[in-house]
């Protein structure tokens, strides 16, 4: 998916990979780490099999960007829901967002919540690790 976000004066062409349904060992080709330059990473918070995911996927695009520093917005989806279906609980995603160094939102896809944030929040995540805004305005997440 293609996504454009204008900033100030400056638009970014955001290029989206999304790859639900696939499981941690085979979501991670090599083109999904030359050349990106933030990742949002997204799991369920109904789903404790999704944030293992999650877990999984950092691990592996971190060691195969080389251990570098990488823009990083983790989102928990489907906040919308009651707290009895929640299988992950808001701190332990706020635990692991700061294990990484990242962001943490949470968010409802369903009602439209945050979405447009979580774009700024990856544009603001790069230019604070890479100090690259106003360099390129041609990004691509995962």
């Amino acid at each position: 998916y293609n996504k454009m976000v204008v900033v100030g004066k400056d638009e970014f062409q955001l290029q989206l990979v999304d790859t639900a349904g696939q499981d941690e060992y085979t979501i991670l080709p090599h083109s999904f780490v030359i050349g990106i330059h933030g990742y949002v990473l997204v799991y369920s918070v109904t789903s404790l099999r999704s944030f293992q995911v999650v877990k999984t996927l950092h691990k592996k695009l971190y060691e195969s960007r080389g251990k570098t520093r990488m823009p990083v917005v983790l989102v928990g989806n489907k906040a919308d829901l009651a707290l009895q279906s929640r299988e992950v609980r808001t701190d332990e995603g706020k635990k692991l967002a700061e294990s990484w160094g990242a962001i943490f939102l949470e968010s409802s896809a369903k009602e439209s919540q945050v979405t447009m944030g979580i774009f700024m929040k990856i544009i603001e995540e790069i230019d604070r690790v890479d100090n690259s805004y106003g360099r390129s305005t041609s990004c691509r997440l995962m």
